[in-house]
């Protein structure tokens, strides 16, 4: 489906099925310079069970037109614009890396719009190294060998997926190629300088779960620990063997995790 968000034409894939209002409804925020496609192995399953799905491309990404906003706080605004363009008085954010922090600002500055918050493979702050944000920035190619590289548990690297078939390497790499030049420059910047990240934890009104990979390179499961502990009865779900990309490499653990919480 498409929704019109400030003059610009915003795609969310839905599982395929149409919207019930007598459902509650989910909204999957990709990473940076990705898109709806990272959700496939869990949006279309929470759609066929009992929950209205919104896989959205952020603005500026996948099939989504406008520029890409200038911080987090504008990325979570648009969020929220989408949700006023759809209809949705509420719902539940599920968010990775970069769409982590976009939740997060959501739910702490909108606290009476969200039900419920996931942050996957998150960190607060989010550093990003020097050189590979450089390497980014020229668009050279190594910087999006190296986000894929270190995205990755070592079992992915060598064709553990769990769907037949999928290669999971190479979908990642063609994802991040496809996205244009300065999109991963853009999306690693607006991680790197949020700063709003315990603030937005105080005013959080809404149950929060932490799914992190116990081999995540990119967001060290060390690295969120600060952003946890100021999250009051907040839990935590570590995967085994599990690098950035969560719900690609561990898709039934992440979509347990999801049931369970919901």
């Amino acid at each position: 489906m498409y929704a019109t968000v400030n003059n610009a034409s915003l795609f969310a894939a839905t599982g395929g099925k149409e919207f019930d209002p007598n459902q509650p409804s989910i909204i999957f925020l990709h990473g940076a310079a990705m898109d709806h496609t990272a959700w496939a192995l869990q949006s279309r399953y929470m759609a066929h069970h009992g929950f209205n799905v919104f896989a959205l491309d952020l603005p500026g990404h996948g099939k989504s037109e406008g520029d890409i906003p200038g911080s987090i706080d504008e990325m979570a605004d648009s969020v929220i614009a989408f949700m006023d363009s759809a209809g949705l008085k509420s719902a539940t954010l599920v968010g990775h890396s970069m769409g982590s922090l976009t939740g997060l600002s959501a739910a702490g500055r909108y606290p009476d719009r969200i039900d419920k918050l996931v942050m996957i493979g998150t960190a607060f702050p989010m550093m990003v190294g020097e050189d590979f944000l450089n390497r980014a920035k020229a668009n050279d190619p190594s910087a999006y060998l190296m986000m894929i590289d270190w995205s990755h548990a070592r079992p992915s690297h060598v064709g553990q997926a769990e769907v037949p078939g999928l290669w999971m390497i190479g979908n990642a790499l063609r994802t991040v190629e496809r996205a244009g030049d300065g999109t991963l420059y853009k999306g690693l910047s607006l991680c790197s300088t949020y700063e709003g990240g315990f603030e937005a934890a105080e005013n959080l009104k809404c149950p929060v779960l932490f799914i992190l990979g116990d081999k995540d390179m990119m967001t060290m499961p060390r690295a969120a620990q600060k952003l946890i502990a100021s999250i009051s009865g907040s839990k935590t779900v570590l995967l085994k063997d599990c690098g950035h990309m969560q719900m690609i490499e561990k898709a039934e653990d992440v979509r347990k995790a999801l049931i369970d919480f919901m």
